[in-house]
């Protein structure tokens, strides 16, 4: 008797081939999303910084209305003699606001009556602070201050912000004349009123993006004798300053933003890890994000500077009283 034979089931799946075209496309699909997921990811962090920036605009006035100016960039009880061995208590402006940034429990633990790189005022100045740090920025927990020389005296808590205290015409340290003095908001022993900002509330910033990977700055204020040395993603020429005396800790200037040929390492500079520019605050409260300025556009035969007309409008927006006019499309 024959038997009926029994059916087989084919055996299914992918061959080499399709497998490798289904790999091929899961790639392509990977490679056509990352970017933009990796530019969604970055306009959320520099969102996030924006609304730092407002808060610090609002504290700011808020301090303004309370006291009749905006906060000093740092307050020093001695003769002005070089911005760095001269600048204790050294409390800077970040510290001046903290009961407007609702953080009063921190500014009553202040010793002002102490340096800021007291013993005392350690657990305060190394308190990480979320208003003060970019998400973009590459920063970490209480960092050493030093000396010139390496010696550390302060561990301080991170900050990628910085005070403008003027162009190019003010150094962060030494100021306008070497007097500590600046043509912009807030700077040594500073008392602006909003009545001084002849240029107006709208063409002036006060606090701008100053990355800590780029210079290790700090928010709560100048550590005598400390400097402000280059961060790890700091882009400028090794060859160039690797330090910048203790007044930079909390101030910057606006010459360069993002500069990566700085012979000084961009250290008194504004930086940011945002493509294309940085965010900063200006004396009326809103927060604008300007444009990149890589570098100078040379040398005159005198050796002054041949200022690029970003660079120029830049530092327009940071003198309170230059007397410039600054039409909103050039920034």
């Amino acid at each position: 008797m024959s038997r009926t034979p029994i059916p087989t089931r084919a055996t299914s799946g992918f061959t080499l081939i399709e497998l490798l075209v289904v790999i091929s496309i899961i790639a392509v699909l990977i490679g056509l999303l990352l970017p933009a997921v990796q530019a969604a990811r970055e306009a959320a962090r520099r969102a996030q910084c924006t609304n730092n920036l407002k808060q610090l605009g609002l504290a700011l006035h808020n301090y303004h209305d309370a006291l009749g100016a905006f906060p000093m960039g740092y307050a020093s009880r001695s003769r002005f003699t070089d911005g760095a061995t001269d600048t204790a208590p050294g409390w800077g402006w970040g510290t001046m606001i903290l009961p407007q940034l609702e953080q009063g429990p921190i500014f009553n633990a202040v010793n002002f009556g102490l340096p800021v790189e007291a013993p005392q005022n350690s657990t305060v100045i190394g308190t990480a602070m979320t208003a003060y740090l970019c998400p973009s920025d590459l920063t970490s927990g209480p960092f050493d201050v030093t000396d010139p020389s390496g010696n550390v005296l302060a561990k301080a808590s991170p900050s990628s912000y910085a005070a403008s205290v003027g162009g190019d015409e003010t150094d962060t340290t030494t100021g306008n004349n070497n007097d500590g003095l600046g043509r912009g908001v807030m700077f040594r022993n500073s008392r602006i009123r909003l009545a001084d900002l002849t240029d107006g509330a709208s063409q002036t910033f006060m606090v701008g993006e100053r990355a800590w990977s780029n210079a290790k700055g700090t928010w709560a204020g100048v550590v005598t004798n400390g400097v402000t040395r280059r961060g790890q993603q700091n882009p400028c020429p090794t060859t160039g300053a690797l330090f910048y005396p203790a007044a930079t800790l909390i101030q910057a200037h606006a010459h360069l933003l993002n500069t990566d040929t700085d012979t000084d390492g961009g250290l008194d500079d504004f930086s940011s890890r945002h493509p294309g520019g940085g965010n900063f605050v200006f004396a009326d409260g809103s927060v604008h994000f300007l444009k990149t300025v890589l570098r100078d556009s040379g040398e005159r035969p005198d050796g002054s500077t041949i200022y690029s007309p970003s660079s120029l409008v830049f530092q327009a927006l940071a003198t309170r009283n230059g007397g410039e006019v600054i039409s909103a499309d050039a920034y």
